[in-house]
């Protein structure tokens, strides 16, 4: 019987090997933060949806991910497949899409990522094949099945219809965001509230059931060992300004000032 290729994109390989991967979301426009980042993470998010990077910062922060086993995604402003195209088309493995709250949507976000028939992405991914290490022929042939389709469950309308959301085929990961959760329950900043922590529970069943990779955030040890017993695959340790906000604490940990 002949063995699997392993997967072109890491992210599937740890997953189909039921390992956490674990990464953070890149908010600040520097080659230099991913190339710091991408020695030690599985993925990278470049937020195009919080922060001043543009697809010209985007393009050369997917770049600084080669040679590196950090698998570059991109999170998007909306669920849109014209926002969506060109972060595919410059070499992003994958796209994360923020807000899906009901199925309609989380089938609009697949489709967006596979091409026809399998979707509705467009042509013209002139320089997504240099990341990827291919000739055009190869990424066309493998872009469906590599292209990682990430949604974020972040709202409550999103929890309520949860299980018609993770029944769409097509979805790779699902993340929950709480800070969005929060916030349309108008509890934002209010991370320990019991409403909001019994959402979150919610989301993780439903997600879990369903038999796709999960994904959420721990910013300490403690939470991310937490979360990996729970059956996360996706974890994310903090965006790129408090990792290094942390470093910065860490190092004046014990200096009498």
């Amino acid at each position: 019987m002949p063995v699997p290729s392993a997967p072109l994109n890491r992210l599937r390989q740890l997953w189909r090997e039921g390992r956490p991967a674990f990464g953070a979301i890149a908010t600040i426009p520097s080659v230099q933060m991913v190339q710091i980042m991408a020695r030690s993470l599985d993925w990278i998010i470049v937020d195009l949806e919080h922060g001043p990077i543009g697809l010209t910062e985007a393009h050369a922060m997917i770049a600084a991910t080669t040679g590196t086993p950090c698998t570059p995604l991109v999170r998007i402003a909306a669920n849109e497949p014209w926002l969506a195209k060109a972060p595919m088309d410059i070499g992003a493995f994958g796209i994360n899409f923020p807000m899906i709250t009901n199925r309609a949507e989380a089938e609009k976000a697949v489709r967006s990522v596979r091409y026809p028939p399998r979707g509705d992405r467009l042509w013209g991914p002139f320089h997504a094949p240099f990341r990827w290490g291919q000739s055009m022929p190869d990424y066309m042939a493998s872009a469906d099945d590599e292209m990682i389709c990430m949604v974020t469950i972040e709202h409550v309308e999103a929890v309520n219809r949860i299980d018609e959301i993770m029944a769409t085929p097509g979805i790779d990961v699902a993340v929950i965001g709480p800070g969005d959760l929060a916030t349309s329950i108008n509890k934002r900043g209010q991370m320990d509230d019991p409403e909001l922590l019994e959402l979150v529970a919610r989301a993780e069943a439903g997600i879990l059931r369903s038999g796709v990779p999960i994904g959420g955030v721990a910013r300490t040890a403690d939470q991310a060992n937490a979360l990996i017993d729970r059956g996360y695959r996706a974890i994310a340790l903090g965006f790129d300004w408090s990792l290094f906000q942390r470093g910065i604490m860490a190092a004046f940990d014990g200096i009498r000032r």
